[in-house]
């Protein structure tokens, strides 16, 4: 009892040696600007202590009256800041301190002033060189931000045949010029928030002015307001923080790199949400048809459209209950199978040491490896990994009696079929449901496979996208909206937008679109 009670005091001890750490709450603000430069120049050289890339350059203005210039080294334009601030600055006459004088001579476009240590700390932060002179009570703040950036290319997770080819960047503002772009109209609008306590990260929700819901874009800005957290690194970050169902394996936003797809939800009343520092955009709310669209299904004739729409549907079906069935029927209802393919199979199985459901996971768990290999990989050798790498292994496991023919046959037919699912969230819920629903199916036969469906089907009538059924328009059922659900329809049969999210401005084009082909006739 002694040594324990040694051991607890000693732990508080240290415990109590240890400073109590500071949220970020409670950190004390800077104090305003004084008319001692020397004075704010001691807090704002305490705040940036230890930080090598924070520049503070020292100069006088008309060579009387002193002042300092701070900004980061590679987030500013050095070349701008002394062309447009510095040169003019020293060269001027001015030197009774007046504000407006002083910025008469500065030709920047993007100025402000700052009245407090702690907002021209902000400033500085954000890539902005700020100007602090002696005996003026406020600084300036400059927008002559410049760094490094990724060129606008096309988006290797969405390429098209046929449709543009420039994706979102890492720039938040390239994202919104890419958009005002596409959409020239000043009812396009775009609210700011500054996310992330010591990040401050910028998020931009853009919407239409009098198609989206106002319930709707106030609703999302409650939401990213109730956000407290240090850094905001990826949308993801606010995705998973807004989402109303956190705990579903189905992602409750589109994710995309385009702007034309970000466009084209923008006026069907849809808000798209815009993270500085990655390329992938939000776009809520949305159903599960909606995930399983591609941007290509715009891009050309209805009719192949909607062909390669059902065949898109057909292998979702195929990559979720494939290998179920196939165990389910293995394992328990082998009078469904004809006779010659019953005898085939049986020989295939006949080395085989597990059963149909171990086989079926043992496959998946392999595939999906093969699957993380390659991506992980480099370029260069990950697509070899891949395909080299699922050939030798899947043909070494058959004649080393591990598994049998049949189930690597559906184990690669369900990995192509996975491909087919546009989105990559959507893709992996699927690929994840599959492994309970082969072992329901494993266990109970057809019957499990049954019940895991209506589980399924259970959970996703539970889900909701910002407030909008997530198997909308059929759950609840809008017959008039299935024409781009189930069938591509024309563009000119299009005029009503999407219940829920265009429902303030219906109609988005005019009802006699049709083209008349008796006018080429009389032409002719």
């Amino acid at each position: 009892m002694s040594y324990r009670r040694k051991s607890l005091k000693s732990i508080l001890r240290f415990r109590r040696s240890i400073p109590p750490v500071i949220h970020h709450s409670e950190l004390e603000p800077l104090p305003d600007f004084t008319p001692n430069l020397n004075y704010n120049l001691f807090h704002m050289k305490d705040t940036f202590a230890d930080c090598s890339d924070i520049v503070f350059h020292s100069f006088r203005i008309g060579g009387q009256t002193e002042a300092v210039l701070i900004y980061i080294d590679g987030l500013t334009d050095t070349e701008l800041l002394d062309q447009q601030v510095l040169t003019p600055l020293k060269e001027s006459s001015v030197c009774d301190q007046d504000m407006e004088d002083i910025l008469r001579h500065i030709a920047v476009s993007s100025k402000k002033s700052v009245q407090s240590l702690t907002d021209a700390a902000e400033e500085i932060t954000a890539g902005n060189s700020v100007l602090i002179i002696d005996q003026l009570t406020k600084g300036l703040s400059f927008g002559l931000t410049k760094w490094e950036k990724r060129s606008i290319e096309e988006p290797s997770a969405e390429s098209v045949v046929r449709g543009p080819r420039e994706g979102f960047v890492e720039s938040i503002r390239d994202n919104t010029a890419m958009l005002r772009r596409k959409i020239k109209s000043p009812h396009l609008k775009m609210k700011t928030w500054n996310i992330g306590h010591y990040s401050q990260t910028r998020v931009i929700v853009a919407y239409m002015e009098g198609i989206a819901d106002p319930v709707l874009i106030e609703e999302i800005a409650n939401r990213l307001q109730r956000i407290d957290i240090d850094a905001i690194l990826d949308s993801e970050y606010i995705e998973e923080m807004i989402e109303d169902h956190p705990y579903s394996p189905f992602p409750q936003f589109l994710k995309t790199e385009r702007p034309d797809v970000a466009g084209a939800n923008l006026m069907e009343g849809r808000v798209v949400i815009l993270v500085d520092g990655t390329p992938m955009s939000l776009v809520a709310p949305v159903t599960f048809f909606s995930l399983l669209q591609s941007p290509e299904d715009y891009y050309q004739r209805y009719w192949i459209s909607t062909a390669i729409r059902w065949l898109r549907y057909l292998f979702l079906l195929v990559a979720l209950l494939g290998p179920s069935f196939y165990v389910a029927i293995v394992s328990f209802h082998q009078e469904m199978i004809p006779t010659t393919l019953v005898l085939t199979m049986a020989t295939s199985r006949a080395q085989v040491p597990f059963p149909a459901l171990v086989e079926a996971i043992l496959m998946e768990i392999t595939f999906e490896a093969l699957r993380e290999a390659s991506a992980r990989l480099p370029k260069q050798v990950g697509a070899a990994v891949s395909i080299v790498g699922g050939l030798v292994i899947g043909q070494a496991a058959i004649q080393a009696g591990l598994v049998s023919s049949p189930m690597v046959i559906v184990v690669a037919i369900t990995g192509i079929a996975s491909f087919l699912i546009p989105d990559y969230s959507t893709g992996a819920s699927v690929r994840l449901l599959r492994f309970p629903i082969i072992a329901l199916s494993g266990f109970l036969g057809l019957f499990g496979l049954l019940l895991g469906v209506i589980l399924l089907l259970i959970h996703l009538l539970s889900l909701r996208s910002l407030g909008v059924p997530y198997l909308e328009p059929l759950a609840p059922l809008k017959t008039r909206q299935l024409g781009d659900v189930l069938v591509k329809s024309p563009i000119w049969e299009n005029q009503v937008r999407p219940h829920l999210t265009g429902k303030w401005n219906k109609y988005r084009q005019g009802t006699d679109q049709q083209p008349d082909p008796s006018n080429g006739d009389e032409q002719a």
